[in-house]
């Protein structure tokens, strides 16, 4: 570990940050496979999941998580996917 205060604190504020992004990185993918299982099912909350992870997808767009064009290119493949 770091000798310096200031070394030290940032080594924990980044394992907490990079704990905050794997939550919502995982929280997306499950959200997105759950998703693709009801479009392929063609389940009554098809279109409720698809919402669902257009929303999730924007978060994790908005805080920085996924890149913009990342994120344009996940929504897009579920839109045509559900069509």
């Amino acid at each position: 570990m770091a000798n310096i205060k200031s070394a030290k604190k940032r080594v924990l504020v980044q394992a907490k940050k990079a704990a905050q992004n794997k939550a919502v990185k995982s929280n997306l993918k499950t959200v997105l496979k759950q998703t693709n299982a009801a479009i392929e099912n063609n389940a009554e909350n098809k279109a409720e999941m698809v919402q669902l992870a257009m929303k999730k997808i924007d978060q994790a767009c908005a805080k920085g998580i996924l890149h913009k064009n990342s994120a344009a290119r996940k929504k897009s493949t579920i839109c045509n996917l559900a069509k």
